[in-house]
């Protein structure tokens, strides 16, 4: 074999992979963004919230804590059920279970039917956000970050817990705040 063709052959065994992958790339993008491993929906982009836009009832706060927050008209059997199900999240967290809390947004102020101490009552002060999260479907479960952004939601009706705990693990695995 000559330098020349050894030189070609060499640069293509390089340059080949390259060029063959960047043209994949480029021709499908949609193959790289589809394929997620999370199981709840994410919200893009981000719906960010102030201070004043969510009242916490005592003296709970949305800084520096992930928090799953359950929005309602009313507190119902779906409530309950919901509720209950972000309970069971939390306690199966287990070792990263100070690192989450929860937080019931309804409407109409109403409670669940067993009362529980853990469970934070909030209401929504802005008109901006209320519209925001209208967008969604109703009795939708929200995971908010450390920092107040509320970043993915689950549907309560079909929830799997253990999907919801597998994306919250995975989340506090590699979080560096809350």
């Amino acid at each position: 074999m000559t330098f020349k063709k050894e030189f070609w052959a060499l640069l293509s065994i390089f340059l080949l992979p390259i060029g063959l992958g960047t043209l994949f790339f480029y021709l499908n993008p949609g193959y790289f963004s589809q394929n997620t491993v999370n199981y709840g929906e994410l919200i893009s982009p981000v719906i960010v919230t102030e201070k004043s836009d969510i009242e916490l009832m005592g003296d709970a706060s949305l800084d520096g804590i992930w928090t799953f927050a359950y929005l309602t008209e009313s507190c119902d059997s779906l409530c309950d059920k919901a509720v209950e199900d972000v309970k069971t999240i939390r306690t199966l967290i287990n070792m990263d279970m100070r690192r989450i809390q929860r937080v019931l947004i309804a409407k109409d102020g109403s409670r669940p039917s067993q009362e529980d101490e853990s469970l934070i009552l909030a209401r929504i002060n802005s008109e901006e956000l209320s519209n925001k999260l209208a967008s969604f479907p109703k009795n939708s479960i929200f995971l908010i970050d450390p920092i107040g952004n509320f970043m993915l939601y689950y549907n309560p009706t079909d929830i799997n817990v253990k999907f919801v705990l597998k994306d919250l693990k995975r989340l506090l695995k590699y979080s560096r705040l809350g």
